[in-house]
């Protein structure tokens, strides 16, 4: 991910294996790369299975015999059977006409979104066991990559909850609370697998050096993308990108018509079209943060800058097109795909940030 033209800087080549490795950090830098290019696909096959309205197509969670779709014609009008009496189809997809190949092509998405999580998990225990038992953990590492493995099985546990509160009352869609849950404890996720494989290429590099540290200024950079990341995993969830097809106004308007008869809070968390017009215009103040960030670490890693401030301007034209083609699958598929890109960026960039602080730290304490 990161080039230097200053050859002290080179990452390592490291030495073959044998019986017992030893440290190998470039290694892992290199799987846990991999297994964050999962989560980044996740996260784009996620945001289209939400689009296609296919998260409540398979009404059960089977870890083993869930991984093969439906093979016979019986099993898939099985399927289709338990989709029948949930109320999304009672209140909805009925009325659409659905038939069995309607529902074959939702069932799809929401089965490759699962048997993408069975895979992600896969990907990441099994080659950690093996670097595990051959002691090529760096020290001080363990608990964090146990902490990594725990946090993709409770977002996993957060997906479930989501489809479940869809399958309940007269419900026709997840709640966007659990639905932004699990998909920022996903770009939690694939922030933390960016930030240690930098610090196991850093490692790679200097192993003489502290750890990054997330910096004050950093840190509220993260804040400010945070929020952004949950408006607008709270638009996707009610639907609210359909709140307007114009931009930058508003169904001709700057500010939209908004109700509080239900109160504040009640109004900041569920009305379409305030939570449409926030993540709007928060949307400007994350790019003044994503830039300060860029500036900052533009010096010490000119590659992460370049990153941050790409995968940005990307995001806001891709939001703005998601507006004005009226919620176009692949459309406001690539922004989401570019949210969780923007994650991954965002995390190089501190723990360049972080690397910076260090390197200033050690150069005064030789002062």
């Amino acid at each position: 991910m990161e080039t230097s033209a200053n050859p002290s800087l080179r990452e390592p080549s490291e030495p073959n294996a044998g019986p017992d490795l030893g440290p190998r950090p470039l290694a892992i830098a290199r799987w846990l790369e991999i297994v964050a290019a999962i989560v980044v696909v996740i996260v784009l096959v996620g945001g289209i299975t939400r689009l296609t309205e296919s998260g409540l197509s398979i009404t059960e969670w089977e870890v083993a015999t869930g991984i093969l779709p439906p093979l016979t014609e019986a099993a898939w009008q099985a399927e289709f059977a338990k989709y029948q009496a949930t109320p999304e189809y009672r209140l909805e997809a009925s009325l659409a006409g659905m038939t069995l190949a309607d529902f074959k092509l939702i069932y799809f998405w929401e089965w490759f979104h699962r048997l993408l999580a069975r895979m992600v998990g896969l990907v990441y225990a099994v080659p950690l066991v093996w670097f595990w038992v051959r002691g090529a953990i760096p020290q001080g590492f363990k608990g964090r990559f146990v902490g990594l493995l725990a946090l993709g099985g409770l977002q996993g546990l957060f997906g479930w909850l989501m489809v479940q509160s869809g399958l309940v009352g007269d419900m026709t869609d997840v709640s966007h609370f659990r639905l932004s849950l699990h998909l920022l404890t996903a770009l939690l996720l694939l922030g933390a697998l960016v930030w240690t494989a930098r610090d196991m290429r850093h490692i790679a590099r200097d192993p003489s050096l502290d750890r990054a540290p997330i910096t004050g200024p950093s840190a509220c950079v993260a804040a400010v993308l945070f929020i952004q990341l949950l408006f607008g995993a709270w638009v996707a969830g009610l639907n609210a990108g359909h709140a307007a097809y114009d931009w930058p106004l508003m169904n001709g308007r700057l500010v939209p018509e908004v109700s509080f008869d239900q109160g504040v809070l009640w109004t900041l968390t569920h009305d379409p079209f305030l939570l449409h017009f926030i993540h709007r215009w928060w949307a400007w103040i994350a790019v003044a943060a994503l830039v300060y960030l860029a500036r900052r670490v533009r010096k010490s890693d000119r590659p992460a800058s370049i990153a941050l401030h790409s995968v940005f301007g990307v995001m806001i034209l891709l939001g703005i097109a998601t507006v004005m083609t009226e919620v176009n699958l692949w459309v406001a598929s690539a922004h989401q795909l570019t949210g969780a890109l923007l994650v991954a960026a965002t995390a190089w960039a501190m723990h360049s940030d972080g690397i910076q602080q260090v390197q200033k730290r050690k150069r005064t304490s030789f002062e």
